[in-house]
């Protein structure tokens, strides 16, 4: 029997046609082609204090040479689409993951574009029965990546399998890939960037593993300048090393090691003992790889640049989310252009990387200035310059009492809103000001401070009562600490998974910095519930969100009231670093200002001065990331314009929707902010509308009708009489469940769990009574309708 192509799926497609062509060209099954391969994890879409994902990217097929070596891509489509139908959106996956071949079919036959630029026509009809076999590509490949049997020895090589599942993500796919050819190929200076929380330690695991493994290189050093991120490598990424690894601790050298974990710090020092790693011979490593290479390794004459000079024949991969390009400091200079870079913004995209919500709250001292009156002193008595003291002085050179306590005020507020337990970190500009915000924060939060004396907590360089609970902080299953103040120490490389809220008290003129402290909050922790997360600026930083080397912008930014509450509405210059991370201190015992065995500034400090918190502007940033300053009502016309050319456009598409709920996502996805609309709305009209009628009131410029009058119309109409007693009672319910909170609960079957539906029966039960789900579905329909009967496409 003949069968119709054209009555079947796309993966009736894939099964019946495609996946016979190419085993037939000579593909195996089990090891060089898979199929339904996730790419990315979908964008996170942020929604008042919910979320949710956008569609994952999925390729039908892609095919490998080796496992570890992808080298095409095929996308399928039903037979009622033609053959090149899926052909960009292969070709999109193809430069996703750097490969060559792209494909398109829908059963007739294949669309082949080879980006390789070795073949003339680029694009050609291939039948089924003449895929190109595994052969034929690779030869391609090869001549396209100019791969000889040296480097194509080193690239088969497999990744590390630990028999979990666990494999690298495509853009951690190409950036080992990439890296294993060129240092095949005999390349010593390597730089990859890789935004915080995409995994730069585990793609250089791969990277070492590989290369380890395939004997080209084999004594390599793994380079840090903070304790905590060689033990986190070591007890983490690096644990299949086994044996082969050590730590350099205590300035012993043991070279009976293949790999070496080391602190720069612990293989340099004072002058009389600063050589250690010269016991090292210079050659005695072949590969050298540099965490975080944008710090100290990009200066000179730091210490870092030192060891790299002295092990110069070994190959040098720099590692690092912010390439830092200066004047006096350069990492492409010593590593040259990077040979692939994985950004934020792309990150936040795919869904790999948390997107995040701004609060903004700026002090009428810190955007107006204070100039003290004359001859006033400070609260210790100290006579106070008179000068006009600006946002850069503040916490540096004059402290506000006032301003302090309102900021761990607004800090407690936010956290009480939301989670008063979501791991905090608060930013301060010195040792100082995070010993008296973390005063001024338990003084804020008695009865949890109470609860736990470890709820605030300063992690500093210089306490180690403090830097002992970093491992609590940053721990998922760890309660406490809940609030950790700091200056430096966890601006960078610290894996705080769970951090759900970053506080930036601290001028930030570095995008380097400014780039590392927003990464502290970046990854996601599904677990724990970790999808998103708040940066709460009172320093005006995020200022920096608009400079063009920053790329990943927020999703919503908000100024609150001076009075209101720091949560938002539901929406829609360098410091130089000491050793261990810190700034230095200023005046760090309380109670005095003359104190200055912090090595800081001399600072005032003033009781008597009120501070207030000015601007009310709401901020979003849009999907296209650029920052939204018109109103909600003029962007979300802009946005509704851009999708339906009319009133009737729309309407046709809300009535001939089955779910209303399709296209309040759509319009979601296009830009639209539900929540935001809807508050400046009610604000505006004094009224409660659903999605339909924003739109139309909005966009259309028509007369809006809140909820209760559209479900009080539909009581007139006397509509239900022609329902049974009990059908009627759930659909009186349902009628009352959509005035009170939208469209959205009509649709939701789960709403049957609730008041007043269990009086009526079961949520199994209450469907029977319409004859089954399709009856009950069927009935939801009817009910809409009536809702939108007054509303006319073409009227």
């Amino acid at each position: 029997m003949t069968i119709d192509k054209k009555t079947l799926s796309e993966r009736d497609i894939c099964s019946k046609y495609i996946t016979p062509a190419i085993i037939s060209a000579g593909w195996d099954l089990h090891t060089q082609f898979l199929e339904e391969v996730r790419l990315t994890a979908g964008r996170i879409i942020v929604r008042g204090s919910m979320h949710t994902r956008a569609d994952c990217s999925r390729a039908d097929y892609v095919l490998y040479h080796k496992p570890n070596v992808p080298i095409g891509i095929i996308e399928a489509k039903d037979n009622n689409h033609t053959v090149g139908h899926g052909m960009q959106q292969a070709l999109r996956y193809a430069e996703m993951l750097d490969l060559p071949f792209a494909f398109s079919s829908n059963g007739d036959a294949f669309l082949f574009h080879d980006r390789t630029g070795h073949s003339t026509p680029v694009e050609n009809a291939v039948a089924l029965n003449a895929f190109p076999t595994p052969a034929d590509l690779w030869t391609r490949f090869c001549k396209w990546k100019n791969i000889t049997p040296e480097v194509e020895a080193a690239i088969e090589v497999p990744y590390y399998d630990d028999g979990s599942g666990k494999s690298p993500r495509y853009y951690q796919v190409t950036a080992i890939n990439k890296t294993v050819e060129e240092v095949a190929r005999g390349k010593n200076r390597l730089l990859l960037v890789m935004a915080t929380g995409t995994g730069k330690t585990y793609t250089a695991f791969q990277i070492i593993w590989r290369l380890w493994k395939s004997k080209r290189k084999k004594r390599i050093l793994f380079l840090a300048d903070r304790n905590i991120l060689v033990d986190q490598t070591k007890n983490n990424d690096f644990k299949p090393f086994g044996a082969a690894m050590t730590k350099i601790t205590n300035r012993d050298i043991n070279k009976s090691y293949e790999i070496y974990l080391s602190l720069y710090q612990a293989v340099t020092g004072s002058e009389d003992e600063r050589n250690i790693y010269k016991q090292f011979s210079p050659d005695f490593f072949d590969l050298i790889v540099v965490d975080e290479c944008h710090r100290s390794s990009a200066r000179e004459d730091s210490n870092w640049r030192e060891i790299l000079e002295y092990f110069s024949s070994a190959t040098q991969i720099g590692l690092t989310a912010t390439p830092k390009e200066t004047r006096d400091v350069s990492n492409i200079a010593y590593f040259g252009e990077p040979i692939y870079t994985y950004s934020l913004k792309q990150g936040i995209e795919d869904g790999f990387l948390a997107p995040y919500k701004v609060i903004r709250i700026d002090f009428d001292k810190d955007l107006e200035g204070w100039r003290p009156e004359r001859g006033k002193t400070d609260k210790y008595g100290e006579l106070i310059e008179d000068r006009i003291y600006n946002q850069r002085d503040i916490d540096r050179k004059v402290v506000f009492d006032e301003r302090t306590l309102l900021v761990a005020r607004k800090i407690t507020e936010y956290l009480e809103g939301t989670d008063p337990y979501q791991k905090t970190i608060v930013f301060c500009e010195d040792i100082e000001h995070a010993e008296r915000m973390r005063s001024a924060l338990v003084n804020a939060n008695p009865s949890r401070a109470s609860e736990n004396r470890k709820y605030v907590m300063r992690i500093t360089g210089d306490d180690n009562e403090g830097k002992a609970e970093l491992d609590n902080f940053i721990d998922p299953e760890s309660r406490y600490p809940v609030i950790a103040t700091t200056s430096k120490l966890l601006n960078t490389g610290v894996d705080a998974q769970t951090c759900k809220l970053i506080v930036l008290d601290q001028r930030i003129q570095s995008m380097t910095e400014f780039k590392q402290i927003i990464g502290r909050g970046t990854r996601i922790n599904e677990d724990y519930e970790k999808y998103w997360f708040a940066i709460m600026d009172f320093k005006r930083a995020t200022e920096l969100f608009a400079d063009p080397a920053f790329d990943g912008d927020p999703v919503q930014i908000y100024e609150p009231p001076e009075d209101g509450s720091p949560v938002p509405p539901e929406p829609a210059e360098e410091t130089v670093e000491s050793a261990d991370g810190e700034t230095s201190a200023a005046g760090v015992a309380a109670g005095t200002n003359n104190d200055q065995t912090g090595g800081g500034s001399f600072k005032y400090y003033v009781d008597d001065v009120p501070v207030m918190i000015v601007n009310e502007r709401i901020q979003y940033h849009g999907p296209d990331g650029s920052l939204i300053t018109q109103s909600m009502h003029d962007y979300t016309r802009g946005r509704v314009e851009q999708e339906f050319a009319s009133l009737d456009d729309f309407i046709r598409k809300w009535k001939s929707a089955d779910r209303k709920r399709a296209v309040i996502d759509e319009l979601a996805n296009q830009g639209v902010m539900w929540e935001p609309l809807a508050e400046e709305v009610q604000r505006k009209l004094n009224k409660s509308l659903d999605p339909f009628d924003l739109i139309c009131h909005v966009a259309f410029g028509q007369p809006p009708m809140t909820r209760a009058e559209r479900a009080n119309n539909v009581k007139k109409r006397n509509y239900f009489t022609k329902y049974g007693e009990q059908t009627r009672r759930v659909l009186e319910a349902l009628l009352d469940k959509y005035a009170d909170a939208g469209i959205e609960q009509v649709e939701d079957m789960s709403v049957l769990q609730l008041d007043p539906f269990t009086k009526v029966g079961t949520p199994l039960e209450i469907i029977q009574l319409f004859g089954g789900k399709a009856g009950y579905l069927q009935a939801v329909r009817e009910l809409e309708e009536q809702l939108y009967a007054d509303e006319k496409a073409g009227a």
